[in-house]
């Protein structure tokens, strides 16, 4: 008969199956509804309006990323960083928005290497290398803050400092964003740990 906590389990996992999947359906309804709204052209169908305005606002993304790798897309772009830091309170939200999108829609292979780094003795945390490096020699490094990886520290440590893993980005970026709860791999094998009466030393049992 299953126990408490095994119901307990089975809850957690199925709701951390299904909360993430109805929340996307929400939102998903949510823009949906939103853009249904809209005036457009004269056009009655919602559908219709819908599908124009996502090929409008895909037309509009391409144009803009070609604009960005031309010398005047990046002065545009420089123009508008500095205003929007000039804004007090304003400029807290859009870096946080620009940071936010470029995590969601940077693949895995753009991030670099995860480390391992021990700011305090006896305290492991997952850093980032960057691929920069200081004019004395050291690396740069990002430190992400969970489950939010939007924010963080940047530190330069000497390369002696951290510890390279061989654990995936994939990995390291599941561990951080559900602040530990979604660590994959192997956990270990369970063991009982007993006392033998000659030599008082503990024998693990993993049978």
């Amino acid at each position: 008969m299953p126990t408490p906590g095994t119901w307990k389990r089975d809850f957690a996992s199925g709701l951390i199956v299904l909360g993430p999947l109805l929340v996307t359906l929400y939102i998903i309804r949510w823009f949906f509804v939103r853009l249904a709204d809209l005036t457009l052209f004269g056009i009655d169908n919602p559908y219709q309006r819908v599908a124009l305005l996502l090929v409008f606002f895909t037309l509009l993304v391409f144009s803009v990323g070609y604009l960005m790798r031309t010398t005047f897309g990046n002065v545009i772009e420089s123009g508008i960083d500095s205003t929007m830091n000039r804004l007090p309170g304003l400029r807290v939200i859009y870096n946080a928005s620009k940071m936010a999108v470029e995590t969601a829609v940077a693949g895995p292979e753009d991030l670099q290497t995860p480390v391992k780094l021990e700011p305090w003795p006896g305290m492991r945390m997952t850093a980032f290398k960057t691929g920069k490096t200081t004019t004395d020699g050291r690396d740069v490094l990002f430190l992400p803050t969970a489950p939010n990886i939007t924010t963080g520290f940047v530190i330069e440590v000497d390369p002696d400092e951290y510890t390279p893993t061989d654990e995936t980005v994939e990995t390291a970026l599941t561990r951080i964003l559900s602040a530990g709860f979604g660590e994959s791999g192997d956990r270990g094998i369970p063991i009982d740990v007993t006392e033998e009466p000659d030599d008082g030393r503990a024998y693990a049992d993993s049978d």
